[in-house]
């Protein structure tokens, strides 16, 4: 489902400057879309780029951006969550200051409080990396 314009912040637990995400385009029962411009004064862009760490960041944020809002829907408190693994990183490119990157997040197993998905982020139509991840949520007290 497309979205109203959201704030970000309302929906993942990160805060600035350790925001990886900008806008949520999209959010289904196993499938998320958020964007990103890429800035210089982002804390993960080194030499003008974001760097392997920023992406993998993203598409974390990424899943916590569809739990959010997910929770959201439900009325339920935005919960922390922590990478667990990160499985088949693949970087092809990274992004310049200035690119807006999409990512894409797919839920392909949830057993309890852990979430494995697929993570691909894409500029200019152009895959820049990708990768399988396994994430806990921290259940709230």
């Amino acid at each position: 489902m497309t979205l109203p314009t959201q704030d970000i912040l309302a929906l993942i637990p990160q805060r600035p400057p350790f925001v990886m995400v900008d806008t949520l385009l999209s959010a289904s029962d196993d499938t998320t879309v958020t964007t990103l411009l890429v800035q210089a004064d982002n804390v993960l862009v080194n030499d003008g780029e974001l760097s392997e760490a920023g992406l993998t960041e993203n598409i974390a944020q990424t899943a916590a951006a569809g739990a959010g809002y997910a929770a959201q829907q439900l009325s339920k408190p935005v919960q922390p969550g922590f990478i667990g693994a990160v499985k088949n990183l693949e970087v092809f490119a990274l992004p310049k200051v200035g690119d807006t990157v999409v990512t894409e997040v797919k839920i392909e197993n949830q057993v309890f409080d852990v979430t494995i998905i697929k993570g691909k982020i894409t500029c200019k139509g152009e895959t820049l990396a990708q990768c399988e991840m396994k994430i806990f949520i921290q259940p709230q007290q």
